[in-house]
């Protein structure tokens, strides 16, 4: 069995969610709202591990799913074509993808803006002043608009990894202690 089978099946179903949500919104010229949804509903998976539940556990029913995902969608102001496709997708079983959903639009949003997401990852959060001059590095190289979505992780102990469309950069001082630890077990 190919393992990176069931990934590539939640994210052809996140695509077509989300290609459906963004051309509803382009359709009553909602973009911007779509953005804010996204924002939210982001920030909502980042801080609430019940909201992760609720979305990825077997023990709420359909009907659960959308009953709670109803009442979040309300009390977040979700517009209604968000909170409609999340009640479609409670009723598929299929909030599982929101995650991967929430990626995608992010990706057809910037585009529809003529931006790039790049996304940054360090060791400690960046500066504001920081993360213009990443963003304006990036955008030189780039050709259009960078945002810059910054990930943290510890593990990093210094340096970023930067991934702007296809292209991966790793000034990461644990990618450089990796390749020396790997030249010495070459050399003896």
């Amino acid at each position: 069995m190919d393992v990176s089978e069931p990934a590539s099946i939640s994210t052809g179903i996140a695509q077509r969610y989300a290609t459906a949500v963004f051309d509803l919104a382009r359709e009553g010229d909602d973009l911007a709202a779509l953005t804010s949804d996204v924002d939210a509903l982001r920030a909502a998976l980042a801080e609430s591990a019940e909201f992760r539940d609720l979305i990825s556990s077997p023990i709420y029913s359909r009907e659960d799913q959308g009953r709670a995902i109803a009442a979040i969608a309300a009390k977040m102001g979700l517009t209604q074509t968000t909170t409609n496709v999340l009640g479609l997708m409670a009723s598929k079983r299929r909030l599982f993808v929101l995650p991967q959903m929430l990626r995608a639009l992010d990706e057809k949003l910037a585009e529809a803006r003529g931006e790039i997401t790049a996304d940054v990852t360090t060791a400690k959060a960046l500066s504001d002043k920081q993360k213009t001059a990443l963003a304006a590095a990036l955008q030189e190289s780039a050709g259009r608009e960078v945002k810059i979505n910054q990930i943290v992780d510890e593990s990093l102990i210094g340096g970023l990894v930067v991934k702007l469309g296809s292209k991966r950069i790793d000034t990461s001082i644990r990618s450089k202690l990796q390749a020396l630890q790997n030249t010495m077990k070459e050399v003896g």
